[in-house]
């Protein structure tokens, strides 16, 4: 019951910290600000395997422990993105030109075993488009800690329809510990040719996830309790039957 006023007093304390520390160094002439850039059109040979040995360290074999998560919402942005988007995701934050954004979140806990604690499936439909992101947490702190991939889809289309077949990821991310961030993404008028492999490789791993956490049955009807995306055209019609065997009435999201 604690977690989400623990969860705001952090984001608070984060928001009040980095005002003091600008204003800390606007008082200091002498003070240096480090800005990382990140050339996300076309990483270095270095960068390039890092990706494709993260990707590749990623559970082949789904195996799932019971833990989970189903959940839900609407985000309005009133807060810096880079403040939210800690704490949401990235796919959960939006643009004010966007307006609000609404989503859902599947989340499933990985065996002890695993070096991976999690993953983290969710797609945010609003006014500028559908995102879907698909993030990974390891369980050792070190080295890569987070991979994360993402696609989007242009605004208009219905959720479920875009989930019946499977969008090609456009962007790759993962978060070293210790170190910047290493990203690909897909960029017009780029010649990327060289990353394709890449591309495909976590396209190819989104699409056994969207599977094995049921993404296409849970998400759409979790969107339209938001009131996005197809409604059913007229009264629902049941026929009673007598099943030879007693059906399972369980269901994974």
């Amino acid at each position: 019951m604690l977690k989400k006023p623990l969860l705001l007093l952090s984001l608070l304390f984060t928001v009040v910290a980095s005002a003091m520390g600008w204003a800390q160094a606007g008082d200091d002439k002498n003070a240096q600000i480090k800005i990382n850039y990140l050339n996300v059109c076309s990483p270095s040979d270095t960068e390039k395997q890092e990706l494709g040995a993260a990707l590749g360290r990623l559970p082949a074999k789904i195996h799932f422990a019971s833990d989970f998560e189903v959940s839900r919402g609407r985000t309005t942005l009133t807060e810096p993105p880079e403040a939210l988007g800690s704490v949401l995701g990235e796919s959960q934050v939006v643009n004010n030109d966007n307006g609000p954004s609404n989503w859902v979140r599947i989340r499933r806990e990985f065996p002890v075993e695993s070096p991976f604690v999690s993953v983290q499936y969710s797609m945010s439909v609003d006014a500028g488009g559908i995102v879907e992101t698909l993030v990974f947490r390891s369980r050792e702190m070190k080295d890569v800690i987070q991979v994360s991939m993402e696609d989007k889809v242009s605004a208009g289309a219905d959720p479920a329809q875009v989930l019946k077949s499977d969008t090609p990821v456009d962007r790759v991310r993962i978060e070293r510990f210790g170190k910047s961030s290493v990203a690909l993404a897909r960029c017009q008028g780029a010649d990327q040719h060289a990353y394709d492999a890449l591309f495909q490789q976590a396209s190819g791993i989104l699409s056994r996830y969207r599977a094995a956490l049921n993404v296409r049955t849970t998400v759409p009807a979790d969107l339209r309790r938001l009131g996005v995306g197809e409604k059913s055209s007229g009264p629902e019609t049941h026929k009673e039957t007598k099943p030879a065997q007693p059906a399972s009435t369980s269901k994974q999201p």
